[in-house]
Formats: C-alpha cells, sequence, structure tokens
C-alpha cells in the first residue's frame, strides 16, 4: 500500500519536522514499519524553504505555503507524487481536506479525510466559501477519521459524510513513560524533592481554562502552604502575568522532558473549557498522564467526560475552580490514577489507521 499523506507542516504549537512530534509524525512512521510505503507532503504557512528527507522508512517533503499558489498545485507537482500513491489521507485544516479531495480526483484514487480538530471551529475556516468546501470535501472523501467519538458523532449533523467514520485518536510512544522515580524526576527537572506538587502542561490559555486550575491552586495553598503549583507551556501575556506567586514555571518544556513532568506530580490537571474544541478534541495530556500513572482531574466536557463516565471522581465542571480544588483535594489524600487502557499506543493506533485505508483502498476496486 501506497500512502500519500497531506499536512501543514506547523500544528498544536509545534513543527511537524523539526519537533517530530504528534499525531501526523508518529502515525505515517507508524504505518511505514508496518510495511507501507508512505510519504508525507508538508506545507509550510511559514517560510522554511523546500525539504526533502527520508527518516524512519518515510519519504518528508515540505513546500512552503508562499509565496501563495494553490495548495493543490504544490502538492500536484511535487517528487513526492512522482510514485503515484494509491490512497490519500489528508489531514490538519479545510484547506487541505479540499486539496486533498481535489488531487485523489485528479490522480484517480480514494481519500481518507482526517479531523485531528473541529476544523469548523478554526479562523482559518472563516474565510468566504471554506467552510461550504469543507463540508462538501468531506462528502465526497471514501471515508473519514476522526479524533474522537464526540467529534464523530457531530459530523453527520453537518451534511452528507461518507458511510464511514473511523475514530482514530491520540496515543502515546511505546516508551513514553519513564523509568525513573518521582525524586529523580524531580531532580532532573530542579524541582524540590520534598512536598506535593500538581499541575498541567500544554496550551496554557486562557481559551483552555486555565484559570481554572490557578483558582483551585490558591484555594488549597491557602489551607496548605507547602502545597506547590507547577506549569509548563506557552501562554499569552496575560496568562504569564496570572500565573501564582510562588509556582514552579519550567516555561516551554521540551516534549521529551514531558513524561518526567508527569512523573514528578503528584496529581495532574487537565483543564478545557466548553467550546467546539473542547467538545472535540481528544485529551493527549489525559492519554500521557494516564501512561504515566499519574493520578489527575479533567475538566468534564467532550471525549474527557466520554472516556472517565465511569470515574466521576476524576472530573470537575470547567469555569468551577472550588470544584477543580475539591477534586485536587481528594487525588491528594486517595491517589487513584485511571485504567491504563485509556492510553493506546501510535503503533496500536497505527495498525488501526491501517485497516481503514486497506478496507477503503479494496472498496474502491
Amino acid at each position: 500500500m501506497r500512502v500519500l499523506v497531506l499536512c501543514k507542516r506547523q500544528y498544536t504549537g509545534k513543527d511537524l519536522l523539526d519537533d517530530r512530534y504528534g499525531r501526523l509524525f508518529e502515525l505515517p512512521v507508524a504505518l511505514a514499519a508496518r510495511g507501507a510505503s508512505v510519504a508525507v507532503v508538508a506545507t509550510s504557512y511559514r517560510t522554511r524553504g523546500a525539504l526533502v528527507r527520508e527518516e524512519r522508512g518515510v519519504r518528508w517533503r515540505s513546500v512552503d505555503a508562499l509565496p501563495w499558489l494553490p495548495l493543490i498545485t504544490k502538492m500536484q507537482h511535487s517528487e513526492a507524487l512522482a510514485w503515484r500513491p494509491n490512497v490519500i489521507w489528508a489531514s490538519s485544516d479545510a484547506l487541505h481536506l479540499v486539496a486533498g479531495v481535489r488531487l485523489a480526483k485528479r490522480l484517480g484514487v480514494p481519500v481518507i479525510l482526517d479531523l485531528y480538530d473541529d476544523y469548523e471551529a478554526f479562523g482559518l475556516t472563516r474565510s468566504p466559501g471554506l467552510r461550504g468546501a469543507l463540508r462538501r470535501a468531506c462528502s465526497q472523501a471514501q471515508a473519514l477519521t476522526a479524533v474522537s467519538q464526540s467529534l464523530a458523532d457531530v459530523l453527520p449533523g453537518r451534511g452528507k459524510v461518507p458511510p464511514v467514520i473511523e475514530v482514530v485518536c491520540n496515543g502515546v510512544p511505546n516508551d513514553f513513560a519513564p523509568v525513573v522515580q518521582q525524586t529523580e524526576a524531580r531532580r532532573m527537572l530542579g524541582l524540590p524533592a520534598s512536598g506535593r506538587l500538581i499541575g498541567t502542561a500544554g496550551a496554557l490559555y486562557a481559551s483552555r481554562g486555565i484559570a481554572d486550575l490557578f483558582d483551585a491552586f490558591r484555594r488549597l495553598h491557602a489551607r496548605d502552604s507547602e502545597l506547590r503549583l507547577v506549569v509548563a507551556g506557552p501562554r499569552s501575556h496575560s496568562v504569564a502575568k496570572a500565573i501564582p506567586q510562588g509556582a514552579f514555571d519550567l516555561g516551554l518544556l521540551p516534549h521529551a522532558q514531558m513524561p518526567l513532568l508527569m512523573r514528578a506530580l503528584d496529581v495532574g490537571v487537565v483543564c478545557n473549557r466548553d467550546t467546539a474544541f473542547g467538545r472535540s478534541c481528544h485529551p493527549q495530556k489525559l492519554v500521557e498522564m494516564v501512561s504515566c500513572s499519574l493520578p489527575f482531574v479533567a475538566a468534564e466536557v467532550g471525549e474527557a467526560a466520554r472516556l472517565l463516565s465511569d470515574e466521576a471522581d476524576k472530573l470537575y465542571p470547567p469555569g468551577d475552580g472550588a470544584a477543580l480544588a475539591g477534586r485536587i483535594a481528594s487525588q491528594l489524600s486517595d491517589p487513584r490514577p485511571a485504567k491504563m487502557s485509556l492510553a493506546r499506543t501510535w503503533d496500536s493506533i497505527a495498525e488501526q489507521l491501517e485497516r481503514a485505508l486497506e478496507a477503503t483502498l479494496y472498496a474502491s476496486h
């Protein structure tokens, strides 16, 4: 099977090729390891220059979107198409999904469109005509992959969709959980060896509900002055100013050190808001915490609420700092990690994606 992956290069605050991060890196690599021939054409919305390289069994090509040419033109003339793929997997945003359908028609091959987020909620999709083009593209694809069941459930209400919508969630590498103990992880991150630490990592934005954690920490700290907060990740200027006094701010922690942070904490927190993003996303930090056996509390919204429907003690109403403080206190006094089955490896998810690609390819003949 020859799979062409179309996606953007910068996503979820990372660079696909520089950081070798996330879904759009891990799944092509895992597909290649399973025997597929895989090429990735990544469009950069920032000026990076042309790049072609072979790495971990995948042919990676980066093309700049600017100076602007239609994405379909750049992708069609890419070297990656010279070997004629027999199936396309297009992801990232509305432009790439529309381009994926158009390119598949020109090549006469089937296409699966991947929604790793609710692309209709992206600012890009507010461009005139793009929302309608996105919905038409979804209706014309042979199948869809959605990052969560919550997102898959809303797609049929937006118009005609293919008969197959496969939920392909986010995962963790096989070796994600570190073997170091908590004291060693704290030493490596410059955190205190003793005392109890709560915290989070990832996008520390108001739109993701980070104020809930700050509020909860202040309430808990008023009762236990030795409790400390740890945060890491990108943030706005206003959020940076709002980080509670005395918190340990690890800044933009490299993703490779995230498992250390999970080991160092006593309780993790996954904040979110009841928004289109919050309802549709598959909580990456949640599965990473599960993989590291870290007790945690998550906002009761979207996929997190569904995954933890039988573990209500790990959920709090988004926007309710007092409730979050109560849940954290409960986890501190009686730690209860979530069941490990919630954290799937990228390899197991790639096996599922492979089956979906093969079924689509078989049905097209």
